[in-house]
């Protein structure tokens, strides 16, 4: 089964070198070089942008050859190719653009692996949560070049530690959540960070949060990304096989999910739907930031390609317009303009509440992206910009909030996530047939009532 969406390994190959490729166009092997040690030696806490940093180039390279890692991972762990690797790429990409990179990635994938040799499993089940794991890789940066205790041994032994106690914490703070929060890594990554820095700080450490914001060479960045989402869909309508008319009416189906997870779009609707879907979320994404006047550095596409791959995994236009459009009423009602860094993140990150309107509606949708907009300014203090997935963070928070709320005021009888094997999304490739699949499909069916709240079919569950 292994073998269905086996392409991937190949698309994924293609991304990370014309990521390399396209840097090497850019800037010369010498300042490559020069960008990157600026990268590696950086203590990477939000919102370091690699472009401001280092070079649109050498920031390039260092997302592919992150990119690169990953893919190899993946494969030479036996990791399942599903609708998850496309989120596992995009998030490795987008974050090496403001954050990962080879030296702090490596500590935490290590801890993940010893953590796979405890259990006596193979390390294939949790190549994944690994790779998402990496949200705490600034962490490892501080320990490594901004601590007063700094030292390289001590940042391998924090990270790896880390890595060994995400895969744990994430399959806990994923049940609480009822796959209301697509981005359950950064909330587990949240909680750990929220006992860190204190100890950070009791010992005489105190990391503090930066902006490096690049806004040069905009209309550049606008074509290049203009033409990719294009890409993207006509890939989708004229590449895969299925004529037109049908990825259009399985595109047409999937806007009909909530995207509650788990919704494993390419085994639910095929390749041609989901590419569709991810230019279109992308272009959204991009209409977006051009109306605020926002800017395309890399963080901002890091969102976007956040948005992208999760349009293999839960995210349709039906479901994050809400969502933006109640971040962009918060700045408004916050006295602020959209336009500000962290609410241009907000807006696109935010996103991860995409299940929320979809499976309650538009007003919960607006409600959620409006509280979204104010919590993630504050939920960013205490982790003082050690989790990359901060914007998951503020997410799960909601999430956990809003759902029984929601539920009890709109009457929703929809059953909670049971106790089911988190890494079960890591595994399997099992086509899913999205009639059948419950939390997938707005219109509940008799299965999805607490009474008859048997699991769905393996492999759904989730980030």
């Amino acid at each position: 089964m292994r073998k269905r969406f086996h392409p991937l390994f190949l698309v994924g190959l293609a991304f990370s070198l014309g990521f390399i490729a396209l840097g090497f166009l850019l800037s010369s092997p010498a300042e490559i070089l020069r960008g990157l040690h600026s990268i590696m030696t950086e203590q990477d806490l939000l919102i370091t942008d690699y472009f401001y940093l280092a070079g649109i180039g050498p920031a390039l390279v260092n997302a592919g050859l992150v990119t690169l890692v990953s893919v190899l991972i993946i494969q030479l762990s036996g990791d399942a190719y599903n609708g998850f690797t496309l989120v596992e790429l995009s998030l490795m990409a987008g974050f090496a653009l403001f954050g990962k990179n080879l030296l702090n990635i490596t500590p935490i994938l290590l801890g993940t692996w010893c953590y796979a040799k405890y259990q006596h499993e193979p390390f294939s089940k949790y190549a994944g949560v690994g790779l998402l794991s990496t949200a705490l890789s600034p962490l490892i940066s501080f320990l490594a070049f901004g601590s007063v205790h700094a030292s390289l041994p001590l940042a391998l032994g924090a990270g790896m530690l880390l890595g060994f106690l995400l895969p744990p914490l994430s399959a806990y703070t994923y049940k609480i959540q009822n796959g209301m929060n697509l981005y359950n890594m950064g909330f587990a990554c949240g909680l750990l960070a929220m006992m860190i820095v204190p100890v950070l700080t009791a010992f005489g450490d105190r990391p503090t949060q930066v902006l490096y914001w690049y806004d040069e060479h905009q209309t550049e960045i606008i074509l290049v990304m203009d033409l990719f989402c294009l890409l993207l869909i006509c890939l989708g309508l004229m590449a895969t096989g299925k004529r037109r008319k049908e990825v259009w009416a399985d595109y047409c189906r999937l806007l009909g999910t909530t995207g509650r997870v788990p919704s494993d779009y390419l085994r639910m609707f095929g390749p041609g739907a989901v590419l569709v879907n991810a230019g279109i979320n992308g272009l959204f994404g991009m209409v977006y930031l051009f109306l605020i006047d926002g800017q395309f550095n890399g963080p901002t596409i890091g969102g976007l390609l956040a948005i992208m791959g999760f349009s293999a995994f839960g995210k349709h236009a039906g479901n994050i317009i809400p969502v933006i459009l109640g971040v962009a009423l918060g700045a408004y009602g916050m006295h602020a303009t959209p336009d500000t860094p962290s609410l241009q993140l907000a807006a696109l990150f935010g996103t991860t509440l995409a299940p929320i309107s979809g499976h309650f509606g538009w007003f919960w949708g607006v409600l959620a992206g409006f509280i979204h907009s104010c919590l993630v300014l504050q939920t960013s203090g205490p982790v003082e910009g050690m989790n990359l997935y901060n914007n998951g963070f503020s997410g799960g928070l909601i999430a956990i909030v809003l759902y029984p709320v929601a539920t009890a005021l709109g009457r929703h009888r929809w059953a909670r996530i049971g106790n089911r094997d988190y890494f079960d999304i890591f595994r399997d490739t099992a086509p899913l047939d999205p009639e059948k699949t419950r939390d997938g499909i707005k219109t509940p069916c008799a299965a999805d009532t607490p009474e008859r709240g048997d699991p769905p079919a393996r492999g759904g569950d989730a980030l």
